[in-house]
């Protein structure tokens, strides 16, 4: 082979590299705009949303939603307050947000009381300002372990339905004190009303900032059963829940 065929080939070898390069690098850039921006995919991690969302549910959450804050950002850098281009969120929606105790923790639940609502759970039944929201049993159901529960549709005052468990009749937060909700703040509940961690406890989760907000969540777009890994995929013919898959979240 002559120098000059040989210079050529490196130089082909050289460009080639050289758009492999270009081309990773825009690929991540459009993967981070992406999940800053548009969708950033979030895993069910316990089951505090049974039976609407389930452990081992990965979705996709629009960040876009209800606008853009601090915390739509990754690690929440303090660059400004508040909300841009801002929506709140409707009653009904399911919302992933940074725990108000910390600004870090990142929690699922759903939107059950607007700035200025008064809430109250009386007999396991919710009220919204002093009105019971409709409730019918559907059916009984049990989840992987072989716990049954009660399962109801409710169907809040704007008319967005969905469907909650009920272990125990009078549990813990079944009965509670009336919860007036402050502005710029949102009361969120898990439809797993027996296990779950969330509004109804002031201490831990309280009334919810809109700052805090990160985007409502959308579309499963992955589903494995409880205690195993999305990564075994040697296990995916049996451990998928293939029913889930790109369902969308109500």
């Amino acid at each position: 082979m002559s120098v000059a065929s040989s210079e050529k080939t490196r130089e082909k070898k050289g460009s080639g590299i050289g758009e492999t390069v270009k081309i990773v690098i825009q690929a991540l850039l459009l993967a981070l705009i992406v999940r800053t921006l548009l969708f950033q995919p979030f895993n069910i991690p316990s089951g505090s949303m049974k039976s609407t969302l389930l452990v081992g549910d990965y979705l996709f959450v629009s960040k876009y939603a209800y606008g853009y804050s601090r915390y739509s950002f990754p690690f929440g850098p303090d660059i400004f307050s508040g909300r841009i281009w801002a929506a709140e969120p409707e009653r009904g929606d399911v919302v992933v947000f940074k725990l108000p105790r910390d600004n870090s923790t990142d929690y699922i639940k759903r939107v059950i009381g607007l700035p200025g609502d008064e809430i109250q759970m009386i007999h396991s039944v919710l009220h919204i300002n002093g009105k019971p929201v409709e409730r019918e049993k559907v059916d009984d159901w049990s989840d992987d372990d072989g716990i049954r529960y009660g399962r109801y549709r409710e169907t809040l005052p704007n008319g967005i339905s969905y469907l909650t468990l009920d272990r125990d009749v009078d549990g813990p937060e079944d009965n509670t004190q009336v919860y007036e909700v402050p502005e710029g703040h949102f009361f969120m509940m898990g439809d797993n009303r027996d296990n779950s961690t969330d509004s109804r406890v002031l201490s831990a989760v309280g009334y919810v900032p809109f700052e805090n907000l990160v985007g409502r969540a959308e579309v499963i777009f992955f589903s494995v059963e409880e205690g195993n890994a999305a990564w075994q995929f040697w296990k995916w013919p049996w451990t998928v829940r293939w029913d889930r898959m790109f369902s969308t979240v109500e």
